[in-house]
């Protein structure tokens, strides 16, 4: 049976240049600050993303969460979309980690305006905490892999600067924002006070991610991962792969935008009910309640005949296209849909 794995571009597997690079990755001790293979896969993802320094990082979750520890004081507020990755699944982080309490706001497709964070900023009031931070999250993964534009990032530094807050971006798929509008990575990523992205997702590298901005906030962060245990000693062998990904990976990521277009205009051309303003990257979310099932019921159906895709409600489904995931791949995916939606309305299934 032919197996098409769509539950997330986590599952991609390194390349074989990643995986001779891993081989002969020079290496040391990281936490002494002696393997060479992290710190240049650091100054190249700060680079990239015009700040200062980076800090390597076992996952992004790991890397948000220092994030938040090192911008924020207990008792503070921090400022998130209501569905944003750092709120939904990052175990109550914010408030566990950080001792900071979560402000979660709905955003339009889980964009923030600046306008619509303006009413949130809290005044000075000893009753109340202060504003702490504002994070982002670009792209956003619940609403379907959306982007912050350039202009709604600037208005909301703008405001984040004159009230002296600073701004954290989960940028897991940042390099999918930026090739999806066509602008330079840098150029996101300077709206905002530290950056995190991923390494493992679009990129293709087995694991990673790097968290991004001044010297003196990356110097700070250091020592929170050492307290979060994620202090890696000869970490230059998974490190090389990150910097393959970020030297090869990301040109191609256009390739995964336009697969999830054809795999989108696919699905609602048999019935499927899709926000098409959403599908912006690589994330396609599908409602399958006009069909009179369950996401459950969906994954099921399309696990049965080998389509992986995720869970994301009750009714929604996920898919993610990735390196690994061809035309061909797209194709086969649609059909077999198309096959189960014809028997589920003949009452079949």
């Amino acid at each position: 049976m032919k197996i098409v794995d769509l539950r997330s571009d986590t599952v991609t597997k390194p390349t074989l240049e990643m995986r001779q690079a891993m081989y002969q990755a020079e290496v040391g001790d990281d936490v002494y600050g002696e393997d060479p293979t992290v710190q240049k896969l650091e100054e190249l993802g700060a680079g990239i993303m015009g700040k200062e320094s980076a800090l390597f990082v076992a996952s992004g979750t790991m890397g948000n969460q220092i994030a938040l520890m090192a911008h924020t004081n207990k008792g503070d507020e921090v400022i998130c979309e209501a569905d944003s990755h750092i709120f939904y699944y990052e175990v109550a982080g914010i408030a566990c980690l950080a001792g900071a309490q979560a402000r979660p706001i709905s955003g339009q497709r889980g964009i923030l305006s600046s306008d619509r964070i303006k009413h949130h900023i809290r005044p000075q009031d000893v009753h109340q905490p202060r504003t702490g931070l504002i994070c982002l999250e670009n792209t956003h993964n619940r609403a379907g892999g959306t982007c912050y534009s350039v202009q709604e990032l600037a208005q909301i530094k703008e405001l984040a600067d004159s009230n002296h807050i600073p701004v954290h971006m989960d940028g897991a798929r940042i390099f999918n924002a930026a090739t999806a509008q066509n602008v330079s990575v840098e150029k996101l990523a300077e709206k905002a006070t530290s950056i995190t992205f991923c390494l493992s997702k679009g990129l293709c590298a087995p694991v990673g991610s790097l968290l991004t901005g001044s010297h003196d906030f990356i110097q700070e962060c250091r020592r929170y991962r050492k307290m979060l245990g994620g202090g890696m000693r000869q970490a230059g062998i998974i490190a090389a792969a990150g910097i393959v990904g970020l030297e090869t990976m990301v040109e191609r990521l256009q390739d995964d935008h336009l697969h999830a277009r054809i795999l989108a205009e696919a699905l609602v051309s048999i019935g499927m009910d899709i926000d098409m303003e959403t599908v912006q990257t690589n994330i396609v979310i599908a409602n399958v309640s006009s069909f009179g099932i369950t996401a459950k019921q969906a994954a099921a159906l399309l696990g049965e005949q080998g389509i992986k895709a995720a869970v994301f409600g009750e009714y929604s489904i996920r898919f993610v296209t990735h390196h690994g995931i061809e035309k061909d791949d797209i194709n086969y995916t649609a059909g077999i849909i198309a096959k189960l939606v014809k028997e589920i309305n003949a009452g079949l299934l």
